[in-house]
């Protein structure tokens, strides 16, 4: 009996609260947006047409930026290895 009286009245507030929530004109006409504009169609169309020109398709920073080395790979090494050794960058993992 407990349980069924506790179970009936949750459903009971459930179904109030229910009821607040959807107190709200049937188009959902509040959330409309109303604006005035005296700009024409081919006006914004123009418009829309040069920022297209302007902008890339591409996100910012997808192009690959190719670099060409001249070092030789043993000198690089060789340096990362001298400084090592001098302290000057630290080893493993300890940073």
């Amino acid at each position: 009996m407990n349980n069924t009286a506790r179970f009936l009245s949750i459903a009971a507030v459930a179904a109030f609260a229910s009821f607040g929530a959807h107190a709200d004109e049937a188009d959902a006409s509040q959330f409309a947006t109303k604006f005035e504009t005296n700009r024409t169609r081919a006006e914004v169309a123009a418009e829309a047409a040069t920022v297209a020109q302007t902008r890339g398709i591409e996100p910012a920073g997808s192009r690959v930026v190719t670099y060409k080395s001249t070092a030789d790979r043993a000198a690089v090494r060789a340096q990362a290895a001298e400084a090592v050794r001098t302290g000057q960058i630290p080893s493993g993992e300890q940073g």
